[in-house]
């Protein structure tokens, strides 16, 4: 680290209490960030992470308290504000134009001009020099949509280099990377540090913040619970300070018993995707009871057609798709819930949850018309509620009560309303399709938990997850999806996650060297 003790903090908030009416999101939060410093921000959902740095940004203005740069107070009334003083934002989800080039996103709004004409060919060279000094080696005249993730990751940062920043801020940066290019990623960030810039990154990943950040200041509650020099904590310290009690931040994962025949098949299936084109091509999985399968991939490799196929939300081109010994390829979404197919969506929101409905509502989706919800086809309100009741005290679901709304819940009892939903319905088969994603390290223990207590009532898991560590976590055996195609398969205790990383960047031109080279 770079730090120059007499220049005093780069960025500093002094007090920061942002409040939305008589919600406050931040209250009394003051931080300091040092000339080449990497500085982690966690805390829980709703701790008040990204209101902070949208203060930072640019993107709110304070209720009170203040901001400094280099010693100076200042206002900012815009984002335009913050760059000018030597800040920029790398979003979680990226602000990048799909058609538009890397040079193009990256000059896009600060354009060097003469007379009104783009200096496109200035512009070029200067983005060429960035990335060459930064090792940020990306081609410059290749359009984005074209570009891995981990590339037009390069390009947002790029983007700020390009504008001057001296203060990066990067939200969830490794979220959606492979362990190949989180590597990559933390050289780069190391590497900026060294030159003197200034970083702030908010992860909810422990070990990813011991290896990389300086200083983490932890918040609970839209209040400091904490500041530790990283060098000198523990991953367990922590968890402790995010969530205020002990946390379990490993699982005991019992072996699943030999079984001589799979509750779940699929077998050569290949479906479409939504632009009509080829998505999964010739799939096959097994899954025994007792038994959990992680399926890794980047982002955009057919997950989600292999997500609907096995639910029937969409139609298999080929192949067949069995429970037991039935052949389901042909049944309908309800015939094969009524089977014993359960699934948690990727998307808690968008597809697992109607969220204007209340929680007694959303948990009697699907089940509405049946006994005990119903009888002869009429809605048992008593029923409901005290299903609904009994479910929450279960699946400990934080709400005012069954009434509520699903959209007044926060990101992790609204996960809970989908696990018990799904879980009480006592399922042969269980999809779930990234669990955990977007949930505080608290709620995280609670879903391995209660998908390890499935495990071991015998039921069949297939797990869909972007985070390879829940992936290595829970699962007794891994297949990587690449291309639509499963690439690559092994016991979970026989590969690690360099290996299946490689699977998931190059697919099965990996081969024999992936291992080797893991």
């Amino acid at each position: 680290m770079t730090t120059d003790p007499r220049a005093g903090p780069v960025l500093e908030t002094r007090g920061i209490t942002k409040t939305f009416g008589s919600v406050v999101a931040n209250s009394d939060v003051s931080i300091r960030l040092e000339r080449g410093e990497i500085v982690a921000l966690l805390g829980e959902n709703g701790a008040g992470k990204s209101t902070l740095m949208n203060v930072l940004f640019g993107l709110y203005r304070p209720s009170s308290g203040e901001i400094l740069v280099r010693g100076e107070p200042v206002r900012f009334d815009s984002p335009r504000d913050a760059i000018k003083l030597g800040l920029g934002m790398v979003h979680q989800h990226f602000m990048l134009v799909p058609t538009l080039t890397v040079t193009q996103n990256i000059i896009l709004g600060d354009e060097p001009s003469v007379l009104g004409h783009i200096r496109y060919r200035r512009a070029r060279a200067r983005v060429a020099e960035l990335s060459a000094r930064y090792g940020l080696e990306v081609d410059p005249d290749e359009k984005v949509e074209n570009l891995p993730v981990g590339l037009q990751q390069r390009v947002e940062i790029l983007k700020a280099l390009y504008r001057d920043a001296a203060v990066l801020i990067l939200d969830e940066p490794t979220a959606v990377l492979t362990p190949r290019e989180v590597d990559e990623l933390f050289a780069t960030l190391r590497r900026l540090a060294e030159g003197g810039t200034s970083i702030i990154i908010i992860t909810h990943k422990l070990e990813e913040v011991r290896s990389l950040s300086h200083r983490v200041y932890v918040l609970r509650k839209g209040k400091l619970s904490g500041e530790r020099a990283t060098l000198g904590t523990t991953a367990s310290e922590l968890a402790r300070l995010m969530v205020g009690r002990d946390v379990v931040l490993s699982v005991d994962r019992p072996e699943p018993a030999p079984a001589p025949e799979p509750i779940f098949r699929m077998e050569a299936v290949s479906a479409l995707g939504p632009r009509g084109l080829e998505a999964l091509r010739g799939a096959s999985l097994a899954v025994g009871p007792g038994e959990i399968l992680g399926i890794a991939g980047v982002e955009g490799n057919g997950q989600r057609e292999l997500c609907e196929t096995i639910t029937g939300l969409a139609k298999a081109t080929a192949g067949t798709v069995r429970l037991g010994s039935d052949d389901v390829t042909g049944w309908s979404v309800a015939r094969r819930m009524d089977a014993g197919i359960g699934y948690v969506p990727p998307d808690r929101r968008a597809s697992g949850l109607v969220v204007q409905f209340s929680v007694e509502e959303n948990l009697a989706l699907g089940r509405s018309d049946r006994a005990p919800y119903s009888r002869a086809r009429v809605l048992d309100r008593a029923a409901t509620r005290a299903s609904a009741t009994g479910l929450m005290e279960r699946y400990d679901i934080r709400a005012s009560g069954p009434d509520a709304r699903a959209s007044t819940l926060s990101g992790g009892n609204q996960q809970k309303v989908i696990l018990a939903r799904e879980f009480s319905r006592n399922p042969k088969f269980l999809l779930v399709s990234q669990p955990t994603r977007g949930l505080d390290v608290g709620a995280i223990e609670y879903v391995y938990r209660r998908i390890l207590e499935l495990k071991e009532s015998g039921v069949a898991v297939l797990l869909v997850s972007m985070e390879l560590d829940e992936i290595f976590a829970l699962s007794d055996r891994i297949a990587v999806l690449h291309g639509g195609r499963v690439v690559f398969e092994s016991r979970a205790d026989a590969t690690n996650p360099a290996e299946v990383g490689e699977y998931m960047i190059r697919g099965a031109a990996a081969g024999p060297a992936a291992r080797s080279e893991a």
